[in-house]
């Protein structure tokens, strides 16, 4: 029984170990966004703008001058990040509007409200996401919640808002991903919300969900040829956010209590959200970006057909209307 204990004990040391390396590195290369560019007259949506990477992004635009609307679930703990921003920045523009990202009924009530208030759209942010339960969960439409979170509401989202983001244009969208995408174990596009085999686990799931992010912006970025809207995706890196803390399995969990220590705040895992947003230099389509540059993804998420047959998928999922159909 001994020898058991430890193996596992080393085990667990030797990949503590490894986080621990990766995570001081990650601290040492972090790219920090140089553009002074000012947002005033910009109209910017970040989707998860409560807390993390969307508050301090929110924090960052709103200190730009521009005008920034938080799209959040939890209306209460939105609004004190909201009167935070405020107060920091003195720009009485931030503003909070409820959207659960992972209800499709939810993405449409709030896109339709924002396209009747709205004239304009220059930066859309889609940064909401969760690591999932540890045990399958479905939403009330019957999506897996890590994938309706993580890609499907947003892939809604953007489609519908496409039209005023063309009339906006030059316009950005940018996809918060992670560099866990190239953890996908077995993704299986048939089989996105995991109706027809056992549930590979919350990691698992958060990883093919990223992977559906770069796989979104790459094809999306080919149906915005020649509109004036760009289209990025990032990784920001090892950062100690509450997508950790909430977290339901155990690697998750360590993660969070022991790894926070070595990893980057949010305030440095937003900055290359932040330089796809303003800088002058992140005016690309369908690249990755980590550190404030463009590196390569991995081959999974470069390929094109599985792309367009995501696309195919996620359109059937979300039930695609022909009047949300606006590329």
């Amino acid at each position: 029984m001994w020898q058991v204990l430890l193996y596992i004990t080393g085990c667990f040391v030797v990949m503590l170990g490894h986080f621990v390396v990766r995570g001081r590195r990650s601290r040492q290369e972090i790219g920090w966004c140089t553009s002074q560019a000012s947002m005033e007259g910009k109209v910017v949506l970040i989707t998860g703008a409560s807390a993390g990477l969307g508050k301090e992004t929110a924090l960052d635009l709103a200190r730009r001058g521009a005008r920034v609307i938080m799209a959040c679930r939890n209306l209460q703990k939105a609004t004190k990040v909201l009167e935070e921003i405020r107060k920091a920045t003195g720009n009485n523009l931030v503003e909070v509007q409820l959207l659960d990202i992972s209800s499709m009924a939810s993405v449409r009530k709030f896109a339709k409200n924002f396209l009747k208030n709205e004239k304009r759209l220059d930066v859309l942010i889609l940064n909401a996401g969760i690591i999932g339960p540890s045990k399958l969960t479905f939403t009330d439409e019957g999506n897996e919640i890590t994938i309706a979170t993580n890609h499907l509401g947003h892939f809604l989202l953007t489609n519908i808002l496409l039209d005023l983001m063309k009339k906006s244009s030059p316009s950005r969208i940018v996809v918060a991903a992670s560099l866990a995408h190239a953890f996908d174990e077995g993704f299986d596009i048939d089989n996105m919300n995991v109706k027809n085999k056992s549930y590979p686990g919350s990691w698992t799931s958060y990883c093919n969900s990223k992977l559906c992010n770069i796989l979104f912006t790459k094809q999306l970025s080919q149906y915005l040829e020649g509109t004036g809207i760009s289209c990025n995706a990032l990784g920001p890196g090892l950062v100690a956010t509450e997508i950790f803390a909430k977290g339901s399995c155990d690697i998750v969990w360590t993660y969070y209590r022991v790894l926070a220590l070595f990893s980057r705040t949010p305030v440095e895992g937003a900055q290359t959200m932040i330089h796809l947003a303003v800088s002058e230099e992140a005016e690309t389509k369908g690249e990755f970006y980590y550190n404030c540059k463009v590196i390569d993804s991995s081959p999974l998420s470069n390929d094109l057909v599985l792309a367009r047959k995501l696309w195919e998928k996620s359109e059937y999922l979300v039930d695609l209307k022909s009047e949300e159909r606006h590329y």
